[in-house]
């Protein structure tokens, strides 16, 4: 029905997979279902991994998945398949009908409304195929790693080097006459060594990734600050119990507006399960801070036009001047909520938390004394408390100035407290992932050590 699938050819590919999702609608409707969504995806790619300078793994990658979800009035069923051939997508869709038939309704099943499907698709530079082989990657590898161990000699051993680069083609279509298709790449490099000293061994690494390889840290570099983070830590000490400041590094303060995107996603809201219940409007950080999304920024790593549902997605703010605005919703969520979907079927796209003025090197100096966290253990978070304990790895801050590194830390509180106590945002913002954060101070928690 398809035949081959046109790999090198990405327009013609972005057009098969869109045929693949609307026959699928199609066949639905003439099983009996009301309505039908279909999303389907393929991709390429190739990881290498070099350890200690021989050649580790070699991973080609070739998978493709359609996924078929319909409704039979408020009765939904989904069902998928990795096998494109014409008799295995009819059974696929077969298989959601006869799942709908037996599911009892819900009232909150669904599509999207039909008036929130997007119209426009800019063109948001997420396509950048990488032509790199396998030699030519084991090469790239070696270099990181080779400069991590050249970069002082109590570098010992390492994890591996690693490149990564991943091409995919999406489509998703429904039965409100809904189409959209995507091409994106995403390209990875990492870095992980261990150093040694009389006091033992420590780990950390380095890495970056982007849509366009050309948008990445040159190999050495990725090396040569892994081997610069792990040195650094050597002879760890332990700090005194206590409660102060605590600076979360822009890489790690991701993870604090990870835990407020799960406390206000419609999931929680509506089974009532966070610590962020009705306080939709109310104030959680402090005045001037805000988190906006922005689904449309060129080469970004959450940047699309619609959601999981075909929903347009635009920017807006979560947080303004420190207020709640806004929630994290799919179509289904915001029924059960009595709201209208924010178009995060899927989650959040680029998350951004708007910056300050200051470095990390100055928020350092104006914490004077506390702790820097470049590394969190454990998931000691509950987000229908909001109570925070987690095990930290980093430096000892005094006089504005590391000290030394430090392990074996727990920090806690509450994320409610976190939150309202943020003193300021680095200017360093991350943004490799899809939130985009600098370093962040806390002005006090309480501190486990000693």
């Amino acid at each position: 029905m398809t035949g081959s699938l046109a790999i090198d050819d990405p327009v013609r590919l972005e057009e098969q997979l869109v045929d693949i999702a609307e026959l699928c609608n199609r066949e639905a409707l003439a099983n009996g279902a009301t309505a039908a969504e279909t999303g389907v995806s393929t991709s390429t790619g190739l990881s290498v991994t070099v350890r200690m300078r021989d050649v580790e793994t070699i991973e080609h990658i070739r998978d493709k998945s359609v996924g078929v979800t319909v409704y039979i009035g408020r009765r939904k069923g989904s069902a998928s398949s990795s096998d494109f051939s014409a008799a295995a997508l009819a059974d696929t869709v077969k298989a959601a009908c006869a799942i709908a038939r037996y599911t009892g309704e819900d009232e909150y099943a669904g599509l999207a409304d039909a008036a929130l499907m997007a119209t426009e698709f800019p063109d948001l530079d997420l396509h950048h195929p990488w032509s790199v082989d396998a030699e030519d990657a084991i090469s790239i590898a070696k270099e990181m790693e080779a400069t991590a161990r050249d970069a002082d000699a109590r570098i010992v051993n390492t994890e591996g080097a690693t490149l990564g680069t991943h091409e995919t083609a999406h489509a998703y279509a429904n039965s409100h006459g809904f189409v959209g298709a995507r091409l994106s790449t995403r390209h990875s490099l990492s870095c992980v060594v261990i150093a040694q000293d009389d006091a033992g061994m420590q780990r950390d690494y380095w890495y970056d990734t982007a849509r366009c390889a050309g948008d990445m840290l040159a190999p050495a570099e990725i090396g040569r600050m892994a081997a610069e983070r792990t040195v650094a830590r050597l002879s760890p000490r332990r700090v005194e119990t206590g409660t102060m400041p605590v600076l979360f590094s822009a890489d790690i303060a991701s993870s604090l507006f990870g835990h407020l995107i799960g406390a206000i996603r419609g999931g929680a809201l509506y089974r009532k399960a966070t610590f962020l219940l009705d306080r939709l409007d109310t104030q959680i950080f402090p005045a001037g801070f805000r988190i906006h999304e922005q689904p449309l920024l060129r080469r970004g790593a959450g940047s699309v036009a619609y959601d999981g549902e075909g929903v347009a997605t635009r920017d807006r703010d979560i947080v303004n001047d420190g207020v709640l605005k806004g929630y994290v919703l799919s179509s289904y969520s915001a029924r059960r909520l009595g709201l209208i979907t924010t178009a995060n079927a899927g989650g959040v796209h680029n998350l951004t938390i708007a910056p300050g003025g200051r470095s990390r090197e100055q928020l350092i100096r104006q914490m004077h004394r506390g702790l820097l966290v470049t590394e969190l253990m454990g998931m000691g978070v509950n987000t229908v408390t909001g109570d925070y304990s987690r095990g930290m790895g980093g430096y000892w801050i005094d006089g504005g100035e590391i000290q030394f590194p430090v392990e074996e830390i727990t920090i806690a509180g509450n994320l409610k407290d976190m939150f309202m106590n943020i003193v300021a945002v680095g200017s360093d913002v991350d943004a490799r992932g899809n939130t985009r954060t600098g370093s962040v101070l806390i002005d006090s928690m309480t501190v486990a050590g000693s």
